[in-house]
């Protein structure tokens, strides 16, 4: 699908995706599923299947990003309204979500295809299944106090070996989440790319990569005689331990065949939410010329 477009919006049967553990949240889906059922919409709660027209998250970009996987193979457009802090993916916010929704309810919406990157460790006696992230895949080099050696491929071309704390794998989504605190670069969502940025590099001269996202990475721990590979290297998937990293063993990532499909908000552009999470001029509004 294109990044974004003008999409025919026909809803019969929604999903709400509610804050764990949140009593707001819940108390607000039950207003929603009286909301909608006197639009002849049908609901279901916390569930995702292929049948759905549209997901509903009540909660934080975190809410969003543990149904990110779920919702983009099945190709079930998301809308999040948010009760979280950041709201960068939740665009919604809470007093708007009756316009938002019945904007979208009245046949038309915009959507981004949001790029998600898959990942799976790899070795000579097994292969993982893959895991799925909509911001970024990340090397930590856990409690260790040694720093990591991560000899580091892209499309079978040697890029670098990283002496760092890590890396993280972001894609143009996740580029304002750990890419940006570790130093990364804001990207645009609608550029086909992916990240490869190193935390707290050991070398000044390392420094984030921006690649065509058609690109397979790959990454191993050094194995070299002067190398003493730690023991404790995680690979956490959108927030989520996944794997330890091993000796012997490779992190590949490599874009999936399948976007998230975002709803944007019909009020906010994305610069507009850049300037407002991250403080950009302040309280200044500038009129377009």
């Amino acid at each position: 699908m294109p990044a974004k477009a003008d999409y025919a919006m026909h809803i019969r049967k929604a999903g709400i995706i509610l804050k764990k553990d949140s009593l707001h949240a819940s108390s607000m889906g039950e207003e929603l599923v009286s909301w909608l059922s006197g639009r002849s919409v049908d609901t279901v709660i916390d569930t995702i299947t292929a049948d759905l027209d549209i997901l509903i998250i009540l909660g934080g970009d975190g809410t969003l990003l543990h149904v990110a996987e779920e919702a983009s193979q099945y190709g079930v457009p998301v809308v999040g309204v948010n009760l979280g802090n950041l709201g960068f993916l939740t665009e919604v916010a809470e007093e708007e979500r009756y316009n938002a929704l019945e904007f979208i309810l009245s046949g038309s919406a915009v959507i981004e295809g949001r790029i998600m990157i898959k990942t799976r460790i790899t070795s000579e006696e097994k292969t993982s299944k893959w895991r799925f992230a909509l911001n970024d895949v990340i090397i930590s080099k856990g409690a260790t106090d040694r720093i990591v050696r991560l000899c580091t491929w892209v499309d079978n071309e040697y890029l670098t070996t990283y002496k760092a704390d890590g890396l993280i794998f972001s894609t143009p989504t996740g580029s304002t989440a750990y890419n940006l605190s570790a130093g990364g670069p804001i990207v645009h969502p609608g550029l086909a790319s992916l990240m490869v940025t190193p935390i707290c590099p050991f070398m000044l001269g390392s420094r984030p990569v921006l690649l065509p996202a058609t690109v397979r990475l790959v990454t191993s721990l050094a194995t070299d005689a002067a190398a003493d590979c730690p023991a404790d290297v995680k690979i956490i998937v959108d927030g989520q331990l996944a794997w330890d990293l091993r000796e012997g063993e490779s992190l590949e990532v490599v874009m999936s065949e399948k976007p998230l499909r975002l709803i944007c908000s019909p009020q906010k552009g994305y610069f507009d939410i850049l300037r407002r999470k991250l403080n950009w001029g302040g309280s200044l509004q500038i009129e377009n010329p």
